[in-house]
């Protein structure tokens, strides 16, 4: 047998050996240690490497997986050349998953951080469309309904969004796109303003019924909505009793809305079809119109100032008989 090593010895040896051991494993963990240049370039290589995966991702359509690799992007690479880039496509990526809680908060959260970015203007603009698809669900997207019947508050807020980026960007690729969609959305809360209204006139609110038609004709007097809120606020004022108010509304109806369908061929407002659709109760319906008939005003006839000429209506117009040019020789010799 060989000769035994003493056992102080061993425990010299042993220690060598733990302390070597410890050294070469710190060393591993150093960053400075190796070749620096060649570690930042491996880095760079892993975090593009993330970014296109992520890309691939949202090419195809496939959002939760991009939602992921972004995420995971941000997460190792904060400082990184793509990390601003991946908070901005979070956003898309989130709103076309239909995770639109989590997209309005990366939307806020990027324009918080970013306020200076050179693409700060499609935050905004999706913040909008997020906004606007807030209010739809998914029975909505498979049967769509009248927008005006839903509760407008994100369409409201969809609108301040979009009014922002016009304010803020007016010349920003996405502000066309975000004014037509400021037309529809006026459209649907002037429209729910007259259902409201309607519901109120239904109900004997009628002084609440004029105040929003009041409203629409303040805040939305370019929508089609304004006809409606003009014959609203003649029904109103003429069933409260005020009956100069009822004529100063029906004058600025026939004269700025001359085609509205509640006007006979005399000029005159006719409500009855209007209230029969809109008061009617269940023993009207059930008994096909015979019984509790909904009361509604007679025509009102608009009284002018003395010598005022309305103008015609467009089918006055159509069917009046164009006048005819006389022959020259009859203009010469002034012949009738």
């Amino acid at each position: 047998m060989g000769a035994r090593i003493p056992a102080m010895k061993r425990m010299a040896l042993a220690g060598v050996a733990w302390a070597l051991a410890a050294l070469l494993a710190g060393c591993a963990w150093m960053p400075f240690v190796g070749d620096d240049e060649e570690a930042e370039a491996e880095l760079e290589t892993t975090e593009q490497i993330l970014y296109e995966s992520a890309q691939s991702s949202l090419r195809s359509n496939n959002y939760r997986a991009g939602i992921d690799k972004l995420g995971r992007l941000e997460a190792r690479f904060p400082f990184g050349r793509y990390a601003e880039q991946a908070q901005l496509e979070l956003i898309y990526a989130n709103y076309m998953a239909r995770d639109l809680e989590a997209a309005e908060a990366a939307a806020d959260r990027f324009i918080r951080l970013h306020p200076q970015h050179d693409h700060i203007d499609y935050a905004y603009y999706l913040r909008g469309l997020i906004a606007d698809a807030e209010g739809t669900g998914l029975f909505d997207r498979l049967r769509p309904a009248d927008a005006a019947k839903r509760d407008t508050t994100n369409a409201r807020k969809a609108f301040a969004h979009f009014a922002a980026l016009l304010r803020d960007h007016p010349d920003s690729d996405y502000a066309k796109d975000a004014r037509q969609r400021m037309i529809h959305l006026r459209n649907v809360i002037a429209d729910s303003e007259i259902q409201i209204a309607n519901y109120y006139i239904s109900r004997g609110a009628h002084i609440a019924a004029a105040n929003r038609a009041r409203s629409v004709l303040e805040n939305y007097s370019q929508t089609p909505a304004a006809a409606q809120a003009l014959a609203i606020l003649v029904e109103a004022n003429h069933r409260l009793g005020l009956d100069a108010a009822a004529n100063d509304a029906l004058r600025i109806l026939a004269i700025n809305h001359p085609d509205f369908p509640a006007f006979d061929e005399q000029g005159s407002l006719v409500l009855e079809e209007t209230v029969r659709n809109r008061d009617r109760s269940w023993v009207n319906v059930m008994s096909l119109g015979l019984f509790d008939r909904p009361d509604a005003p007679p025509p009102l006839r608009i009284e002018h100032p003395e010598g005022y000429v309305p103008p015609p209506t467009t089918a006055q117009a159509e069917a009046a008989p164009a006048e005819r040019k006389k022959p020259w020789y009859k203009r010469i010799l002034f012949m009738d």
